[in-house]
């Protein structure tokens, strides 16, 4: 006859779990004080706990009023409880500290956002107020600010004090401003975010919104900072990737009229499954802005199907794993089922556009170029060029 062991210190005689060492304790000794004390604490814990994850959501709240009244409403939930998961403190060791910086911003006469100009439509995104800051509280709001360091996607200019991130992201936004289809009224979905830079400038072209989607936390929490001062409502960037993509998108898809993809097709060890994901979200006829590395050069002759594959790092980046020919990567964007593609800008990427600053203090593309020759990177391998193309899914 079969026999079942019982593993040690698993479970009772019954085969149900043992009870704690504190229920125990309970039990034996029900009126012992400093149970009781233990108690107490748990609960307060519990209650401080449910009291921060309840402020939390109520950041992106004003979002996902606007959200729960199209027909992404299904989104809303799954939003919610992504976000509770990854914003809490045992997910990164300074989501604490983050959190602080968000309290403190509330401190020290800091205008509210209805009391602000909003500025959107501008390279240096931000906000700004008559009577300007105190002395005092633009120094309490720059050292809240700098907190979040390092600031990669920018400017941003709150309130006198510009934010001069490592990336001059309004470049970017002027090579493609003109030759997307016009942003008012859409409903934008942003991939790779960062801190939102992006989005805040599709509201002041117009867009209706804008969701964008970024894990790096450090990222999330400069967004709620930055929508905290500028108060939009219209922008929420929450912790997600695209591997989420298909849980949102199956809940709910064609929603999204324009979509975002800048400087995050080269991280994916899938391109062409990126690539579906996003076109699962857009709407029929709805827009790919995609932005990535590729391995021709402005002026140069077209690159054969060719794809580069570093060995290692690239530009001291980690995680890059293709880098294909403008020709392989439109074999990529038809295979994911795109049509109207079209190449708008390749440029060599500068050590103006892309450097280190008082924002962005660790080292930038003038450290990760070869110094005897900077059309090659550090490694060896051809100095960054990006292209920026569009394409649509099909109607």
């Amino acid at each position: 006859m079969a026999t079942t062991k019982r593993q040690p210190g698993r479970a009772g005689s019954s085969g149900l779990p043992r009870r704690s060492a504190r229920s125990l304790a309970r039990a034996e000794a029900p009126d012992d004080p400093a149970v009781e004390d233990a108690d107490a604490s748990d609960q307060a814990g519990v209650e401080a706990t449910a009291a921060v994850e309840h402020a939390l959501l109520q950041r992106f709240e004003p979002f996902l009023e606007r959200l729960r009244a199209t027909m992404l409403s299904p989104w809303d939930g799954l939003l919610r409880r992504l976000t509770l998961e990854r914003l809490h403190p045992a997910r990164h060791g300074d989501l604490g500290d983050w959190l602080e910086v968000l309290e403190s911003l509330s401190d020290h006469g800091l205008p509210p956002p209805h009391a602000s100009r909003p500025i959107l439509d501008q390279p240096c995104v931000g906000v700004a107020a008559e009577p300007a800051l105190s002395a005092e509280a633009s120094a309490h709001l720059s050292g809240a600010l700098q907190q979040l360091h390092p600031w990669r996607k920018g400017p941003f200019c709150l309130h006198g004090i510009e934010i001069d991130a490592e990336w001059r992201s309004d470049w970017k936004w002027a090579r493609l401003a003109d030759a997307i289809a016009p942003l008012a009224g859409r409903r934008v979905l942003d991939v790779g975010c960062g801190n939102g830079y992006y989005g805040f400038r599709a509201l002041g072209a117009g867009a209706d919104w804008v969701l964008g989607i970024d894990p790096t936390l450090r990222f999330v929490l400069q967004f709620l900072a930055l929508e905290q001062v500028i108060g939009t409502e219209r922008l929420a960037v929450f912790p997600l990737a695209d591997d989420d993509l298909p849980s949102l998108c199956g809940l709910a898809s064609g929603g999204i009229d324009t979509l975002f993809s800048m400087g995050v097709l080269y991280h994916r060890r899938d391109p062409i499954q990126h690539l579906t994901r996003l076109r699962d979200c857009l709407r029929p006829g709805g827009e790919l802005v995609l932005e990535t590395l590729v391995i021709d050069r402005p002026g140069g002759e077209p690159v054969p199907r060719e794809t580069l594959v570093p060995t290692g790092r690239y530009a001291q980046m980690r995680n890059v794993h293709a880098i294909p020919s403008i020709a392989t990567l439109g074999d990529w964007i038809k295979t994911a089922g795109y049509r109207d593609l079209q190449l708008v800008d390749l440029s060599c990427t500068s050590i103006q556009e892309q450097r280190s600053t008082s924002w962005m203090r660790f080292h930038s593309l003038a450290e990760f170029l070869d110094p005897d020759n900077p059309s090659l990177t550090i490694e060896g391998h051809p100095a960054p060029v990006r292209a920026l193309l569009l394409a649509r899914r099909p109607s």
